[in-house]
């Protein structure tokens, strides 16, 4: 995609605190599942560590020609990102002044998406698409669009001119984040009451990162595996006349 680049001013600036966000409801049930199920996988293998903010559906802002701009990605993931003073709750995130860029922004596309070439396009004017937004104003390295119905996923990063350029997936049809030093990809199954498909991590070595369901399912086929191996062993004592020790 070309641009024909025009002049924009840029400030990062915490949002008011009376400030009223707009309440814009969920497109539908995938999207929260979706981030949730990501954010799970990062939990559990102790990924997510101080300073760390990996967030769904929370106001990105940012002072675009003197005009507040809000956008929420489906999920962001950020690091050194400020601590809030005891008792506030973060109601939005502003990069640069709070933390970090976000290494990765997702978006999760909902079946037939309302007005998807206005919202998701390269606008450059107020208010710019999610786009413009991503690469230009923000810059994060890398955007995700994922849509859970058909199972596409199209993973953007910037390039050196500060565009988004179309990533190559490995032989395994995954593609490797650098920012959290892990693969993203898709899997199909069943996690709680969604069928479907999935984005599912995986580590340097190609170990897919587990939810807390199949963490406690693997924990139990182990402890059942063990014990069949001595109920085995067992067996062998007492047909050689040997008694196991209890």
């Amino acid at each position: 995609m070309t641009f024909n680049p025009i002049q924009f001013k840029i400030s990062w600036e915490k949002l008011p605190k009376d400030f009223i966000l707009d309440e814009h409801p969920l497109q539908d049930i995938d999207q929260p599942l979706l981030a949730a199920a990501l954010r799970e996988s990062l939990e559990i293998a102790g990924l997510i560590l101080e300073g760390t903010l990996v967030a769904p559906h929370l106001a990105i802002c940012v002072n675009f020609n003197d005009k507040l701009v809000i956008k929420t990605p489906d999920l962001f993931y950020a690091t050194n990102v400020h601590p809030l003073p005891d008792r506030e709750i973060r109601r939005s995130y502003t990069p640069n002044l709070e933390g970090d860029i976000p290494a990765i922004v997702m978006e999760f596309l909902p079946e037939n998406p309302p007005s998807y070439q206005d919202e998701y396009s390269a606008k450059q004017t107020y208010l710019p698409g999610k786009w413009h937004f991503y690469e230009q104003i923000l810059q994060a390295p890398i955007y995700v669009i994922f849509e859970p119905a058909s199972g596409d996923l199209i993973v953007y990063h910037l390039n050196s001119s500060a565009q988004y350029e179309k990533q190559q997936a490995d032989a395994n049809n995954r593609y490797w984040i650098a920012g959290l030093g892990l693969f993203l990809g898709v899997w199909q199954g069943t996690k709680g009451e969604r069928t479907g498909y999935w984005l599912r991590w995986w580590n340097e070595s190609g170990e897919m990162l587990l939810w807390g369901a199949e963490m406690v399912e693997r924990e139990r086929q182990e402890k059942a595996n063990v014990q069949q191996r001595a109920d085995r062993l067992a067996a062998q004592l007492r047909a050689a006349g040997l008694e196991p020790e209890a």
